[in-house]
């Protein structure tokens, strides 16, 4: 029967905080580019709906973080904003949170912990992905990234709106998903070629066990 020695465990131990650590500080950075990213943004004339990067820091979130920590970055930012603070594209309270983009807004860190899950799972057992799991990749991002984020935020959009244009479900498609379709395609694919790059060469993070 073998068994730990302490200088061993103390390893371990060092090694575990040290990912910890690394953890907390990578989703802190990554919710300071969130916010960031969501101050670029283009105003689009017909919708109350910009065109912003904001979705593009959270296929990244995830899919370099991984799902816990990627969940973490963007999930804080959003509480904070609903607490007032003006974090998602300079504005905050609960009038960012459930006006015409909030539908939008509550599946963002969803959206991280999707990407992150299948990111995890990819890359468990080879740091470098095959053209397949590439793909695979993309595709997640896609869908988790972009189409996972119409599900709740094109209803409420047609919810809270009172404009004739959008204010019915086909209104709220042609204004709030239909024209962002090829720009959330080309973020995917920017998305994926920056996370098979970096995910790699980037230190290990792993969230912390907790002991039984």
């Amino acid at each position: 029967m073998t068994t730990n020695s302490p200088s061993s465990a103390t390893t371990t131990s060092a090694r575990t905080n040290n990912e910890w650590l690394r953890g907390v500080v990578f989703t802190a950075l990554f919710g300071a580019m969130f916010i960031a990213a969501t101050l670029i943004k283009i105003p689009l004339g017909f919708t109350p709906v910009p065109i912003t990067l904001g979705t593009f820091a959270i296929m990244l979130a995830g899919g370099i973080l991984g799902a816990v920590y990627g969940f973490w970055s963007i999930f804080i930012v959003v509480a904070l904003t609903a607490t007032g603070l003006p974090l998602i594209g300079g504005a905050g309270g609960l009038a960012k949170i459930f006006g015409p983009t909030g539908g939008y807004i509550w599946m963002y860190p969803i959206a991280a912990l999707l990407i992150g899950l299948v990111s995890d799972a990819l890359f468990s057992k080879n740091r470098k992905l095959s053209k397949l799991q590439q793909l695979l990749l993309m595709l997640a991002i896609f869908v988790f990234g972009s189409l996972l984020l119409y599900v709740t935020g094109v209803p409420w959009l047609a919810h809270v709106s009172d404009n004739v244009k959008y204010d019915t479900l086909s209104g709220a498609l042609a204004a709030g998903m239909y024209p962002f379709l090829l720009g959330d395609a080309i973020k995917a694919v920017a998305a994926t070629l920056v996370i098979v790059s970096l995910k790699p060469v980037l230190p290990t993070i792993r969230p912390r066990k907790l002991k039984k």
